[in-house]
């Protein structure tokens, strides 16, 4: 079972997984000549809950980030980020925390340097996703790399 057709179906699988979860706390905590026959009671039993358990288990899968895609992972990624901001050549950015500048876009790439929190440096205008293609260091044109924007502010920011 891929992870694809779980995400498609997790509604289904929340419900029917909290049918079992009611089933089972019903078989344990009611008293089993409640069970003999089918009656109203029962039928709220299981009916409110599968409801409960149903939804506090879609409520858990919902919050639940997306997993990442294999190599992708980054700890501590802020979460205060604008999908939609793009690089603009020639404008200071800080770096939010140590930034590994790698010689392609992905985590993946060899490291060429690690540039500390707190330093600045200048994207060239190319990205690839979140990667930007940046210039670092103290030379006077700076030695050329590639970092994820999410690790980096506007110099202005605080």
């Amino acid at each position: 079972m891929s992870f694809h057709y779980l995400a498609d179906h997790h509604g289904a699988l929340a419900y029917a997984l909290g049918l079992v979860v009611t089933l089972v706390l019903a078989a344990f905590l009611t008293p089993a000549h409640w069970w003999r026959r089918p009656t109203a009671r029962g039928l709220a039993i299981l009916g409110g809950g599968t409801w409960a358990a149903g939804a506090v288990l879609l409520h858990a899968v919902a919050a639940a980030p997306p997993p990442a895609a294999a190599g992708s992972l980054q700890a501590d990624v802020p979460a205060q980020h604008g999908a939609a901001m793009l690089p603009v050549p020639g404008q200071r950015y800080r770096v939010h925390r140590d930034l590994n500048v790698r010689d392609a876009a992905g985590v993946g790439s060899a490291r060429l340097a690690v540039a500390p929190a707190g330093s600045v440096v200048t994207p060239t205008g190319r990205h690839e996703g979140d990667w930007w293609q940046i210039r670092y260091g103290d030379r006077a044109a700076g030695a050329v790399g590639w970092a994820s924007s999410l690790w980096l502010r506007r110099a202005a920011e605080p």
